[in-house]
């Protein structure tokens, strides 16, 4: 059951506070849908929303896109500087362009994983700056 300050979304107790831990918990969660929802049938390979959603001409690049951007946005708020915010636009802005570009973008968006990369950059952050939002896993 979902607390006070939490929503639920796909098995996921999301919390809704501006906190580094609540932030933290998001992305991850966010991270882990757009690149690695589910294995390909046959393969060991991850793949998430973000790569099926690039299938969709014009529409898939652009909801993708806006994804990617929720997570910059919510480095945003968390301080990051704005050096590490221009490599996260560029992460994001070199998927979305090469994911444009009929067949060859959408076995792209299988290989070339922005959303992970932007996550890194986050939880370097996160841990130098705010390290007890770090949640050890058992």
């Amino acid at each position: 059951m979902a607390g006070a300050g939490t929503v639920r979304r796909m098995g996921l107790d999301l919390p809704l506070g501006s906190d580094p831990a609540a932030i933290r918990q998001r992305v991850e969660a966010l991270e882990a849908v757009l690149e690695r929802a589910f294995v390909l049938p046959g393969t060991k390979r991850a793949v998430g929303l973000d790569a099926v959603i690039g299938l969709i001409p014009v529409a898939g690049d652009v909801v993708s896109a806006v994804l990617g951007f929720y997570l910059v946005w919510e480095a945003r708020n968390l301080g990051l500087s704005k050096f590490k915010l221009a490599r996260m636009i560029a992460n994001v802005g070199f998927d979305t362009a090469v994911g444009a570009i009929p067949i060859a973008g959408d076995l792209f968006d299988f290989v070339f994983r922005s959303n992970s990369r932007n996550l890194r950059i986050i939880r370097r952050h996160l841990d130098k700056h705010h390290p007890h939002s770090r949640v050890i896993e058992g």
